[in-house]
């Protein structure tokens, strides 16, 4: 797929793109790397910090990571990471992933040895209902990648990971349970990361953190929140982080349709980072289509 879900790529996406992903090969970041651009030179990294660094220091072009999945809500650490160690990169895309998860093994394991279970937490949390059902006895040992799960996995014996059909084949393990997430379908949303966002292309999506004076009194967010809803400008999503300064001080993070560039989103923005102390936007890109 040249370009998220099927739109015409940017002058970036052609051969020879290098595209930052949280890997090693195997992982669903790498599977959304290769959805958003199969042409591009793949650059697997150890952390979505370190996707961000690669961007950032020009060791890749752009970096592709998770922000929110359908059961697990958002991805802390990429919602820092764009606060508050990449404010020189910008949200350039975004693209949407359909999540299955598999238990894997050593060929030859039974499920009734397992005493040790490898897992991104992140997939353990999508699926903690079968875990809990069939392994409530396992030891859980938290893995940086769903990739790096098998791959310990198949160091141990009476292990087993959750994992993914890729890396089942890269490892050689054996597949003893498919769909284990608990509920599909199971879907998360990746952001496109570059040095400068998109230009409007007439659906889009902006993203953006603010956070507001040190003298907290009522009404401040809802002040905020009134510059969208009197423009008639959607809010689709509004979240918040510590803003590690301070106790009980925190940075909002909010969706919006519309374009910076555009009006009457161009106004709004205006407006809103008049009433605060911290205000970025993260980026203004096309939604994503199938």
């Amino acid at each position: 797929m040249s370009g998220p879900a099927g739109q015409a790529g940017t002058p970036q996406q052609r051969a020879g793109l290098r595209l930052a992903f949280l890997g090693p090969a195997g992982t669903f970041s790498e599977e959304a790397a290769l959805k958003y651009d199969a042409q591009s030179e793949p650059v697997p990294m150890a952390s979505i910090t370190a996707v961000a660094s690669a961007v950032d220091s020009g060791m890749a072009d752009l970096g592709i990571v998770p922000i929110e999945n359908s059961l697990e809500g958002s991805v802390t650490e990429t919602l820092d990471v764009l606060v508050h160690s990449a404010r020189a990169l910008s949200i350039q895309n975004e693209a949407i992933l359909a999540i299955e998860h598999y238990l894997l093994v050593k060929p030859g394991t039974k499920a009734d040895s397992v005493k040790v279970l490898f897992a991104h937490p992140q997939a353990l949390g999508q699926c903690r209902g079968f875990v809990e059902r069939c392994f409530p006895k396992a030891t859980i040992e938290a893995a940086l990648s769903n990739s790096a799960a098998v791959e310990e996995m198949m160091a141990r014996e009476n292990a087993a990971a959750i994992g993914t059909r890729r890396a089942a084949d890269i490892f050689g393990a054996e597949i003893l349970a498919r769909g284990i997430q608990d509920r599909s379908p199971n879907l998360t949303r990746f952001v496109v990361l570059g040095k400068q966002d998109s230009p409007p292309s007439g659906d889009d999506r902006t993203s953006l953190a603010c956070a507001f004076v040190v003298e907290d009194r009522p009404g401040l967010l809802v002040g905020a929140l009134k510059e969208f809803s009197e423009r008639s400008i959607n809010l689709s999503k509004i979240e918040s982080r510590p803003s590690r300064e301070k106790l009980g001080t925190y940075i909002f993070l909010m969706d919006v349709d519309g374009h910076r560039a555009e009006e009457p989103l161009m106004t709004a923005l205006e407006r809103v980072k008049e009433q605060c102390s911290f205000f970025r936007v993260l980026g203004s890109y096309p939604k994503y289509r199938e």
